[in-house]
């Protein structure tokens, strides 16, 4: 339907024909499965047939249909000049000039103060990444593993230094994971085919994981952070209730998979012990299996033949076997504990539709910044400038924290920073609030 009155017919899907004028209500009626438009400044894209093409994943992009996707489509793409041949196509129409650029709960002075922020901050070169910070970084992570085999291999294979081996291999382990991250999200090189070349590297032969898994869950987390049904971090597949919101849910409809009121003892079991080595490990399998991704495999099983050539003459099969499980154990913890800390204590509800900056905000916070603080959680102690910017270098984070805090006091939008401590403790006590609103609403309501 055309604004002013007038009725065109849209181009189809690839045709390169932008005939359409259309309202945000005609916009918002193409969000199912099988029909879906979304909006990109002020352009109106049907992505239907595209969206399962898409590099970050069909779920990513889909979870902006009917809606404008403007500031997830910034972030998301540093070369946004490149990314648009691949729009072009889609290109159905443009919104009627009497619609608004927003839609939703869209506030739309946040939105151009937060537009000129980041632009303040590509042209002060916070964008740009110091080579010499990631070299030093990767340099650390090999000099460990290398320490670690020449320890057990000279000096034998003691329970001391066995152990000692594990938690060298586990630091390793949950470094590359940081650095993983980084090429991840494009944030490294200025090409982004080198960023995904290097991932597959780190990923794939320094962890033993997948990059096609890594993108297609971490960046729908990314896309909606803390939104139940979209955000997979908070799919916790009714092993968990969490937030004030899906507790009264589950208990009003009497849902009862796990006791609940308990769960901020069990996770000590089930959450931190289980995550990578079990949990992940599965996960990463059947994606690449089920979807055939024969080169991510490939790296998968570069970095086993390389762990079991270098331990399998020291602990043989079965003991090789339990050293990488107990340096998955342990490495697993620390990863638990980092990435919950600044998500879990904070909102967690269905779909809302706000502007970029406050969904963000009220998904994450902060930890205060230390030396140690930034290495032990890959600077995603700042969790809010990630998730604000994250294709902007873990380095910079601390140089844009002033400024966007400013902007948040400026509209009234909470930024929160915590210590270490209290951000893991909030995990526990916040696990604790949601599983007492579930009883309460399973035993009253």
């Amino acid at each position: 339907m055309g604004g002013g009155g007038q009725k065109e017919e849209a181009g189809e899907p690839g045709s390169g024909k932008a005939a359409g004028v259309y309202t945000w209500e005609e916009v918002q009626k193409h969000r199912s499965r099988r029909d879906q438009w979304l909006v990109v400044n002020r352009k109106v894209y049907n992505i239907s047939q595209w969206a399962r093409r898409h590099p970050g994943g069909s779920h990513v992009i889909s979870h902006y249909a009917g809606e404008d996707a403007t500031e997830a489509f910034t972030a998301f793409h540093p070369d946004q000049t490149f990314v648009q041949k691949f729009l072009k196509p889609l290109q159905i129409g443009e919104l009627a000039e009497t619609e608004p650029s927003q839609d939703g709960n869209k506030d739309a002075a946040i939105i151009q103060d937060f537009k000129t922020l980041r632009s303040e901050l590509e042209k002060e070169g916070l964008f740009r990444a110091k080579p010499l910070f990631y070299c030093l970084h990767l340099g650390h992570i090999l000099l460990l593993e290398a320490l670690a085999w020449i320890m057990v291999s000279y000096w034998g294979t003691s329970w001391t230094l066995t152990l000692l081996c594990a938690a060298m291999l586990a630091t390793s382990q949950a470094q590359a994971g940081w650095l993983q991250h980084d090429f991840g999200h494009l944030s490294v090189f200025n090409k982004s085919k080198w960023n995904h070349l290097v991932h597959k590297f780190v990923i794939g032969h320094l962890k033993g994981a997948a990059a096609s898994w890594w993108n297609h869950l971490h960046f729908n987390h990314h896309a909606k952070p803390n939104v139940l049904s979209k955000d997979p971090d908070v799919n916790m597949s009714g092993i968990f209730v969490l937030g004030s919101v899906q507790p009264v849910e589950y208990g009003i409809k009497k849902i009862k998979h796990l006791p609940y009121n308990h769960q901020h003892q069990y996770f000590f079991l089930l959450g931190p012990p289980l995550l990578i080595p079990i949990i992940f490990n599965l996960q990463v399998l059947h994606v690449m299996i089920s979807r055939r991704n024969w080169v991510d495999l490939i790296w998968y099983l570069s970095f086993y033949a390389r762990f079991f050539s270098c331990y399998l003459p020291l602990y043989g099969f079965f003991g090789s076997v339990a050293l990488i499980m107990f340096v998955r154990f342990l490495e697993s913890h620390w990863f638990v504990w980092v990435t919950q800390m600044n998500h879990l204590p904070m909102n967690i509800d269905h779909e809302k539709r706000r502007d970029w900056l406050t969904m963000q905000l009220q998904a994450t916070c902060n930890i205060d910044q230390s030396f140690f603080n930034d290495w032990f959680s890959g600077h995603l102690n700042f969790q809010i400038e990630h998730h604000l910017f994250p294709t902007m270098p873990r380095h910079n984070y601390h140089l844009a924290a002033q400024r966007v805090r400013a902007l948040c006091d400026k509209h009234g939008i909470p930024y929160q920073k915590k210590s270490l401590w209290r951000g893991m403790t909030d995990i526990v006590s916040s696990l604790k609030t949601s599983g007492d609103l579930w009883l309460d609403a399973y035993l009253h309501k």
